[in-house]
């Protein structure tokens, strides 16, 4: 890596990703670093990512969340960009040597939601009704409480997914609410799945921006873009999917909400068919937000998610 400077900052280079979504995810945070630094050049490095371009792979089978990032952290290492911007819920939970989370910007709507053109929620969809996701979590939880269902994989941006929908080739899609609300596409939602429904991924609906851990002059440009609520919520969800090895062949649910100065951190473990689930419910200290989330995980554990996981990877 290019050794550090200590002269002012004067232009930042965001990497992300192609899609709609992650450009306005990109812009979104460019616009905010030019309302604090007048002065400051900022620019977007729109780059190819191999999760981008295998759309007709199970995201579990292709290598997991860390092909969304892997050319952006190229981009970081070798001096074309000076942050990433990327969603929470697609960052691994292990940071790359070299690397650091700089910021946790403020949550948007962290549950799921339904997209159909014909039901209105997912408790109307009749028996054998076909709903695509990407996510095992969700896939799940769904089959849990609606075992009729047929559940099929949906990949590709969100463009993409929404136009399946309407090619007829789903009767309903499950989504993140917060990408849909970011894109101006609130109404396609047409009911929200709640926490206690369908438990989000860790981190979803917030964003996080990574830069190299040898640019502390990119760091403190970063520091008001922080949101400390957000930040401990997201680090708690983060150690529980770290404290039992999660990743996208696992389905893993984590939330937690700041109550005062509590921390409440609901998870859940499941078997790929939802025959199996284990569940947990802590609070803690506000203060420690990778402790709750610890002993989020050991709850779980003791509640048969050792067992659950050990099948997975059986399975593989």
């Amino acid at each position: 890596m290019n050794s550090p400077t200590s002269r002012p900052v004067e232009r930042v280079a965001i990497a992300t990703r192609r899609s709609r979504l992650a450009l306005w995810q990109a812009e979104h945070v460019k616009q905010r670093l030019e309302a604090l630094y007048p002065r400051l050049s900022v620019e977007l490095l729109p780059l190819s990512t191999r999760g981008d371009e295998l759309l007709e792979v199970r995201l579990d089978k292709a290598g997991g969340k860390g092909l969304f990032v892997k050319e952006l952290e190229t981009a970081l290492a070798d001096g074309r960009a000076d942050l990433a911007v990327h969603s929470m819920k697609d960052v691994p939970v292990e940071m790359p040597p070299g690397f650091t989370l700089a910021a946790i910007t403020a949550r948007e709507d962290p549950r799921d939601a339904l997209v159909s053109p014909r039901y209105g929620a997912i408790s109307e969809l009749p028996a054998g009704a076909i709903v695509g996701t990407s996510s095992l979590r969700r896939a799940a939880q769904i089959a849990e409480r609606f075992p009729a269902l047929q559940i099929r994989t949906l990949r590709g941006n969100l463009d993409t997914r929404l136009a399946k929908l309407d090619r007829g080739e789903y009767d309903a899609i499950v989504l993140a609410a917060a990408g849909l609300k970011r894109l101006g596409l609130g109404a396609r939602i047409r009911s929200l799945l709640e926490v206690a429904d369908s438990l989000p991924a860790a981190g979803q609906g917030a964003l996080g921006i990574e830069c190299r851990a040898d640019r502390p002059q990119i760091a403190a440009l970063l520091e008001p873009l922080v949101d400390a609520k957000t930040s401990a919520c997201v680090r708690a969800e983060r150690a529980v999917n770290r404290a039992l090895g999660g990743n996208c062949s696992v389905p893993l649910g984590a939330f937690a909400e700041l109550e005062g100065a509590r921390l409440r951190v609901r998870a859940l473990v499941a078997s790929a068919d939802g025959r199996r689930i284990a569940r947990a419910d802590c609070e803690g200290d506000a203060a420690d937000p990778e402790r709750v989330g610890d002993e989020a995980a050991a709850l779980l554990r003791e509640r048969g998610a050792a067992e659950i996981l050990a099948e997975l990877v059986a399975g593989e």
